[in-house]
């Protein structure tokens, strides 16, 4: 049976639960979790080993909380003072964490759904989103880490060119896998806006709105988006449904043709954000 499993945040128990309440086995189970293994809640290292732990079985997506991590790590950017990935920057194996962390991709195919942390844009189709995530991934996993990081933030350019090289290229790509909520039908994205799908800025939409998009009709799943609540339509599922600001965490079974939901309450609660 395959499985997607929306935002962990570093919330090992909820974790632990939703794997029970499915009764997952990775010997004849799959997973993919969606992005942000870590950070905000109160057990960061313990969500990795776990999901490490179960080997082949499990595809872990990068999200925006996992790059900072990286980030931090690197000496790139500073501990916010909401970070809780302290368990992780103190383990005395902290260098085969991060390392396992860079091998994870931005986005992948899964049972039949195309999964990326936060969105895609509208000019991208199904293999231009994977082979663009998979420029990233290298250099995330090559030896000039460090000097990629520092380049990878920013919010400009904000629209999408097949021109675009170098950082500017990577940052965008960055961008749109993990930070994307809304942007205008032409694919400029909107970074200020965290709120629900009805709060669009002027001009905007959800991303999964735009009617051009060259993924329309493509099954699609991704995570980020807490105050978006959980969607399962037929060809999209949203499932970041804000375990660590209280809400549960979520799994959708969704091999076969079939659709169960699965949830789990979380005890964690933080005022949302990121």
């Amino acid at each position: 049976m395959d499985y997607l499993i929306g935002d962990v945040q570093g919330c090992d128990d909820a974790l632990g639960r939703l794997l029970g309440a499915v009764g997952f086995s990775p010997s004849r189970d799959r997973l993919l979790v969606l992005g942000d293994l870590v950070n905000r809640g109160p057990a960061s290292l313990a969500v990795l080993r776990r999901l490490a732990a179960l080997g082949d079985a499990a595809t872990c997506l990068l999200g925006n909380h996992d790059l900072h991590l990286l980030a931090v790590a690197q000496g790139v950017r500073p501990l916010h003072r909401s970070d809780t990935v302290h368990d992780i920057l103190a383990a005395p194996d902290r260098a085969a964490w991060l390392d396992w962390l860079r091998q994870r991709p931005l986005a992948a195919r899964f049972a039949g759904w195309l999964c990326v942390h936060a969105g895609v844009p509208p000019q991208w189709d199904a293999a231009r989103t994977l082979a663009l995530a998979g420029e990233v991934s290298a250099l995330l996993r090559g030896p000039d880490l460090a000097d990629f990081l520092p380049r990878m933030y920013g919010n400009e350019p904000r629209r999408w060119d097949d021109t675009l090289a170098g950082a500017e290229r990577w940052r965008f790509v960055i961008n749109a896998l993990t930070r994307m909520r809304f942007c205008t039908d032409d694919g400029t994205l909107d970074f200020k806006a965290k709120e629900g799908a009805d709060a669009a800025p002027p001009g905007h939409r959800p991303w999964f709105e735009v009617p051009s998009r060259r993924t329309a009709g493509v099954p699609m799943a991704f995570g980020h988006w807490s105050t978006l609540g959980l969607i399962a339509r037929p060809d999209l599922l949203a499932l970041d449904t804000g375990c660590v600001w209280g809400g549960p965490l979520t799994a959708v079974r969704v091999d076969g043709g079939r659709r169960e939901v699965f949830q789990v309450p979380c005890a964690q609660a933080q005022r949302p954000g990121g």
